[in-house]
């Protein structure tokens, strides 16, 4: 088996979870999950970033200490994670003993090496990013934007990384592993970032300014600047397990790609001899009518809403069937809705129905064997090869369409054929079938009822990594039981011969009305 290691960034704990971060472990967990199907040896890791400066200032202010702050928080997340049917196989803390025991190891061998030395510093400095900034990052006006937060100028003494010597190894790198970062344009900008002079990073805070860190292991006057620990996470969860790390890959926001994943990470495992993940994700924001998502402008929305008044797997759905990975979408509950009704409900949900419900009124609920030529007599033409040819195009496309992460182009596909199935429903009218008392016609209807719940089963096991509880669900009530191999779960054929199914179920319920205002009382 191939190892397949996938990571999340780590989540911040300064704040609870917004759906930004349930987005990213849906889409991680999906990746994970295909490619557990596809046969790879996966290692799902995602965790927490608990050091800096804002969460010193959220425990003081809260009055109680950094670790206990973080702890509650940090809880916040990990219970996140069943709520969304997350198939993590790790979860990393930056205040766990194993990562800042490889956080100090690092620091050292860098230290030892050269790459790290000590200088005085002055310029400004941005507490929300916990990042000291340079004349380039200003606006146009003179003034910094807006994700800086407050920014002041400061001097002081301070350990710093030769990042900048690496910079044209970084350029000659990116230049040669074309698909380092996904999507490809991603990586352009990173590498006209790289057009710009880098300068040596700025890895540690004064202790009397920041306490709540990883000590220097050469200076205990000095913690570790944030970035510096928690990038490392991604490998010192694995430190002693190199065949996992030597097939890395990093799913993050496109906020963090630059600098920190695209820059400073690679140059860091380059510089401590530690070779570089296979490649990186940047996905893209949540928008609601254009504007991101944030507290501050109160338009966030709670994951766990939508969770609990739709279900996981719907709200799963969604956020991969809308956004297309690496680009912005819009989250609107109306947007929800429509694909909720229109594909989930009247599509899927639709189809599981009918094909319960026949089965079990014109085949006292056994699914039939189809019969070969059954359809051919009656001057319609074979749609159950036109079905089963749009099946053998489906799979074939979304597959290719996984492995590059278009999984919005694939749950398309996979619609498509759920939606021909319903019409090819109607175009075989079993209802009239079962009036017949014809051989030829019965003979139909049992190759129809064949042909309904083959494609169920082919389409179910296509969204199995979106909606892992759902394919449950359904192969339940078809009486059916998955084989080990996925990809054997393609192929049109008679699996579900002689299987006893269930009457009904339900799996997407129409969603109550909205209760409408009282209208006004008439005066007089």
């Amino acid at each position: 088996m191939k190892s397949f290691y996938i990571t999340t960034a780590i989540d911040y704990v300064n704040g609870s979870p917004h759906l930004g971060h349930a987005y990213e472990k849906v889409l991680t967990d999906t990746i994970a999950r295909f490619r557990r199907q596809m046969g790879d040896r996966v290692h799902f890791l995602t965790g927490v970033d608990e050091h800096g400066q804002k969460v010193q200032a959220s425990a003081k202010k809260k009055g109680i200490p950094p670790q206990q702050f973080c702890d509650e928080v940090s809880e916040e997340f990990r219970a996140l994670l069943p709520q969304l049917n997350i198939s993590n196989d790790d979860f990393i803390r930056t205040t766990d003993e194993r990562h800042k025991k490889v956080v100090r190891a690092v620091l050292q061998q860098l230290f030892d090496q050269g790459e790290i030395y000590k200088a005085e510093y002055q310029g400004f400095y941005s507490t929300r990013q916990e990042q000291f900034l340079q004349e380039k990052d200003r606006l146009e006006d003179g003034t910094w934007p807006e994700i800086f937060g407050e920014v002041s100028e400061i001097v002081e003494s301070n350990y710093f990384f030769k990042l900048k010597q690496y910079q044209a190894w970084l350029v000659d790198f990116l230049a040669t592993n074309e698909n380092f970062i996904f999507p490809a344009y991603r990586q352009k900008q990173v590498q006209e970032f790289l057009k710009e002079p880098l300068n040596d990073l700025c890895i540690s805070r004064p202790r009397e300014r920041l306490e709540w860190g990883i000590s220097l292991p050469f200076d205990d006057g000095y913690v570790t600047y944030v970035w510096f620990d928690a990038l490392l996470n991604y490998y010192s969860a694995v430190v002693d397990r190199p065949e996992i790390w030597a097939e890395a890959h990093h799913v993050i926001g496109k906020d963090i790609l630059v600098p920190p994943h695209a820059v400073y990470w690679p140059i860091m495992l380059k510089a401590a001899g530690i070779s570089l993940p296979k490649g990186i994700i940047a996905h893209g924001w949540w928008m609601t009518r254009g504007a991101k998502m944030s507290k501050s402008t109160g338009n966030a929305l709670n994951p766990l809403d939508l969770v609990a008044e739709f279900g996981t797997d719907a709200f799963r759905y969604f956020l991969i069937r809308e956004m297309n990975v690496g680009q912005d979408s819009d989250f609107t509950r109306e947007q929800f809705l429509v694909r909720y009704t229109s594909e989930l409900a009247n599509n899927l949900g639709n189809l599981v129905n009918r094909t319960l419900n026949m089965t079990t009124r014109f085949a006292a609920g056994v699914v039939p064997a189809a019969e070969v030529g059954a359809g051919e007599a009656t001057g319609a033409g074979d749609l159950e090869k036109v079905l089963q040819d749009l099946w053998t195009k489906t799979r074939d496309e979304f597959i290719p369409q996984c492995e590059g992460y278009q999984f919005h182009t694939a749950l398309e596909r996979v619609m498509v054929f759920l939606t021909e199935t319903n019409a090819y429903i109607e175009k075989r009218a079993p209802w009239k079938l079962g009036k017949s008392t014809e051989a030829k016609d019965l003979a139909l209807l049992r190759t129809v009822l064949a042909t309904i719940a083959e494609a169920l089963r082919l389409a179910v096991a296509a969204v199995q990594h979106v909606m892992p509880s759902t394919t449950e669900k359904i192969n339940a009530v078809l009486g059916y039981t998955p084989g080990a191999v996925w990809r054997d779960e393609l192929t049109w054929g008679s699996k579900l011969t002689g299987a006893k199914v269930a009457g009904a179920l339900v799996l997407f319920p129409r969603p109550a009305p909205p209760e409408k205002a009282p209208a006004p009382v008439k005066a007089g």
